[in-house]
């Protein structure tokens, strides 16, 4: 049986790239190195089904010649270019006692882990960063072999270690992301009975997402854990919010129904029988 002290113990996990950044790290580290068509290298290699969904840049660091050039300290300085979504510090320092229950904010991310430690250094500790990590040659700093990428089922693995080395039931688990790359893991948290949240309007992640929460700002992250965990109305999270700075403007709950409606067949009725 856990004690008192760890019934109150949760999980808060997030992807990196357009979930706590604006930007996909490879956009900006190809643009660092002068190679601006990353997009279209991504769609090539998704039509081919060559590399699992999220680990696109760690086969191109390790392939592509003209990737090749990239090193270590490349990849701390991407870190320093990312723009990051507002208010991470506070989101961390929120979660480590909300409504007196403990989160314990860790990264899972196919981003590099050298670009995470840096974008988020003094934010949250390296150890609890899990991003793809390289081998590189000792002397000559080149990437040598991939040691890790936490994409597609790669990051169901991560969760399920850190679950048992922890430990904490099963359903202590919140899961934030915001594309393809998340389904997996969404399904796997769902099956769990955790919850998961889409910072996104991807069709394929809003269908298995428990809530969807568009905005800027990471805060706003918070709002589906107090409604779905802590059991808060609306007026108390306006209150929370406030206590400590902000207002919530524009707040709209919206459900959207997307189908297409088509003329039904004439239906054929044989002679003789009842409609």
């Amino acid at each position: 049986m856990h004690s008192e002290s760890r019934a109150a113990d949760y999980l808060f996990l997030s992807d990196f790239d357009q979930t706590l950044s604006f930007n996909d790290s490879g956009i900006v580290l190809s643009q660092a190195i002068g190679l601006p068509d990353f997009s279209e290298r991504i769609r090539g290699l998704s039509k081919i089904h060559l590399v699992q969904q999220g680990g696109e840049l760690a086969y191109l660091l390790l392939h592509d010649p003209e990737y090749r050039c990239v090193r270590k300290e490349h990849l701390h300085d991407v870190g320093k270019r990312i723009r990051l979504k507002q208010n991470i510090p506070l989101l961390s320092r929120l979660l480590g006692d909300l409504d007196g229950r403990r989160f314990s904010f860790y990264v899972i991310s196919a981003a590099p882990q050298e670009v995470i430690e840096s974008a988020l250094e003094g934010i949250v500790p390296a150890d609890h960063i899990f991003g793809t990590k390289f081998r590189y040659n000792q002397s000559t700093g080149e990437i040598e072999s991939i040691i890790r990428v936490p994409a597609g089922y790669g990051k169901v693995a991560v969760i399920d270690d850190l679950r048992t080395a922890l430990p904490l039931s099963h359903n202590r688990i919140v899961y934030v992301g915001d594309g393809s790359s998340d389904v997996h893991v969404m399904l796997h948290i769902n099956r769990l009975d955790g919850l998961t949240i889409a910072v996104s309007e991807n069709k394929y992640i809003n269908q298995i997402a428990q809530r969807t929460v568009l905005s800027d700002d990471a805060l706003s992250v918070l709002i589906p854990v107090l409604e779905e965990i802590a059991g808060w109305n609306t007026t108390r999270i306006r209150r929370f919010f406030e206590g400590h700075g902000f207002a919530l403007r524009d707040w709209e709950k919206v459900q959207t129904d997307t189908l297409t409606i088509c003329p039904a067949k004439p239906l054929t009725v044989a002679a003789g029988e009842v409609v």
